[in-house]
């Protein structure tokens, strides 16, 4: 029982650690550490939710969450657990109604993973088809196909085999040169770096928890800092200047809607557009290295202590 309490104040702390890193001010200074430490409070939560749950759930075997899973798979050959446990009384009725939300929520968790993943795949397979219909290359625009359509325009579409980045006629309307080569390069850094599978975690929760507010938030807390990754990699190429007034032409013109798969400079979904723009503008001081060391060796701690919870045999 010991590491069942331990496990639950773990997921418990994570909850808090996850609020209070939204609510933070310092994430928008280090982006890829922060993103870093979403994925490590994310994944810390759900292994020890579901290790609380079994390590209580069979606690009679006193083997601990990854002992106790492995001496169920055997009692449930031979049918001997649900006999023994509902034998028990209420406390026995209790464990079994532990293992079996402890099972339902890492189904859903996976659910949410697999779901995400084939029909992201499935819309891309189909966007790039489309895009070989109806996008063009352009000599101004190398490395980017573009679509003729008045709306303004820009995102990537990652995958294996093919990626590509799309831009529209309208954004080439709005854009100079030097904001053109900055939104490239933003969505470049979007496919170099394949910040789409850095989110597909966060967006597969939302999809396993569409009804939770709190999911959703975190969502798009951790999409905005992706985003940052980017303006922070496009800055590097060109001025974060000319990056900033492409981000206010998009928004003055009015985003175009983005299609599911994609990642895009300016969606009309994203609320941190004007964030951005003033990071840009006016950047904070970056994140001391110092304080970047200490939250990533937090971070693998925390997943460490996780492990070895899950091994404790009381």
């Amino acid at each position: 029982m010991v590491s069942a309490a331990l496990l639950s104040l773990v997921a418990v702390g994570c909850l808090i650690a996850m609020e209070a890193l939204h609510r933070a001010k310092w994430p928008s200074r280090g982006p890829y550490t922060a993103v870093i430490t979403w994925q490590t409070l994310g994944l810390a939560w759900g292994v020890s939710t579901i290790g609380a749950l079994l390590a209580f759930g069979l606690s009679s075997y006193q083997l601990g969450a990854a002992g106790g899973s492995l001496a169920l798979a055997t009692d449930l050959v031979t049918g001997r657990l649900i006999l023994t446990e509902l034998s028990q009384g209420v406390e026995g009725v209790s464990h079994v109604v532990a293992v079996v939300l402890a099972l339902v929520l890492t189904l859903v968790l996976f659910y949410g993973l697999v779901s995400s993943f084939v029909q992201v795949v499935r819309v891309r397979r189909r966007h790039h088809d489309l895009l070989e219909l109806v996008a063009s290359e352009h000599p101004d625009v190398p490395g980017a196909r573009v679509v003729d359509h008045p709306a303004a325009a820009a995102y990537c579409l990652p995958g294996v085999l093919r990626s590509q980045v799309v831009i529209s006629a309208g954004a080439l309307a709005v854009l100079d040169n030097r904001e053109l080569a900055a939104v490239l390069a933003h969505e470049h850094a979007h496919l170099r770096q394949r910040h789409d599978l850095v989110l597909l975690p966060f967006s597969s929760l939302k999809r396993a928890f569409p009804r939770v507010r709190l999911v959703r938030t975190y969502y798009e807390s951790v999409a905005l800092l992706i985003e940052m990754c980017a303006d922070d990699q496009a800055s590097r190429r060109s001025s974060s200047r000319e990056l900033a007034m492409a981000l206010l032409r998009f928004g003055a013109a009015g985003p175009a809607p983005v299609p599911a798969g994609a990642m895009a400079a300016v969606s009309e979904a994203e609320p941190g557009v004007m964030r951005r723009v003033n990071r840009l503008l006016r950047p904070d001081e970056e994140l001391p290295y110092h304080a970047g060391a200490v939250i990533m060796g937090g971070s693998a701690f925390l997943l460490a202590a996780v492990t070895c919870l899950w091994h404790i045999p009381v």
